[in-house]
């Protein structure tokens, strides 16, 4: 069976942001990129998979993006997929869900994937919408957010995460596509010897024009920071004293107690 992991590189968390030029998106000097986090559990339970079945599989890991998102499809192949494709694409970041899933779903129409994992969202967008729009693309059945998953016999069992702590376990046929969750799993790290052999495996370039049917649906228009707020006041003292304060400053300040 053909499996496919979509994945998305993204700034660290910890990055300090900025508008870029344009004031439509966030400034891509001095930052540090990685994979994103919810796309490594997407990794780890597609790899898992290709270990349990074995020869009669084969992972294809894609990206896209600039040229610096082959990192991220290196460190997929360390990982354990088979071959990587990077769908080359500098200004991806100005593309919204409905063109990236319709990307993804121009490639994987003709290859005849069994299952396609995804993360459940991206750390920078968040709109959680690319991998259940890819599966009514391609008309496959679809889980999100999972938190566990099994294989047996062309079926997954997917337990999804739900409202307030509440599991759910859907049956799914292939071919069917998954989102992956925090906590699937444990993602692992490339050891020396995989990192090496990564480095043999084939990388598929392809442009995103020959795959771009959509037009947006969504256009970006204006990306800032957060309006600065006053200053706050740091009071210190016994607990009856706060309170006295607290109270004047309520009363000083706002008309709640007038």
């Amino acid at each position: 069976m053909k499996l496919l992991v979509c994945i998305k590189q993204v700034p660290d968390m910890e990055s300090r942001f900025k508008p870029n030029s344009a004031g439509t998106w966030y400034s891509d000097s001095d930052l540090a990129w990685r994979m994103n986090e919810y796309d490594e559990y997407a990794v780890e339970q597609a790899v898992r998979l290709r270990e349990q079945l074995g020869d009669s599989s084969e992972l294809t890991v894609l990206s896209i993006g600039p040229d610096r998102v082959v990192e991220s499809i290196k460190k997929s192949l360390a990982m354990g997929c088979d071959r990587g494709v990077h769908i080359q694409d500098p200004a991806i970041h100005e593309k919204d869900p409905w063109q990236v899933a319709g990307i993804i779903a121009a490639y994987a129409k003709e290859q005849g994937f069994g299952l396609i994992f995804t993360g459940m969202q991206s750390q920078d967008r968040g709109s959680a919408q690319v991998g259940v729009t890819v599966a009514e693309l391609l008309q496959y059945a679809c889980a999100t957010t999972l938190v566990g998953f099994a294989f047996d016999n062309g079926v997954v069992t997917a337990k999804r995460e739900l409202e307030g702590g509440i599991k759910g376990v859907v049956k799914l046929p292939i071919p069917a596509l998954v989102t992956c969750q925090l906590g699937l799993n444990v993602p692992r790290y490339p050891t020396l010897p995989n990192i090496m052999k990564a480095k043999k495996k084939e990388i598929t370039p392809i442009a995103v024009a020959d795959l771009l049917k959509e037009a947006p649906l969504v256009q970006t228009t204006s990306f800032h920071p957060p309006t600065k707020k006053g200053a706050g006041i740091v009071l210190e003292g016994d607990v009856n004293g706060l309170v006295e304060k607290v109270i004047g400053i309520i009363k000083e300040k706002t008309a709640v107690l007038r």
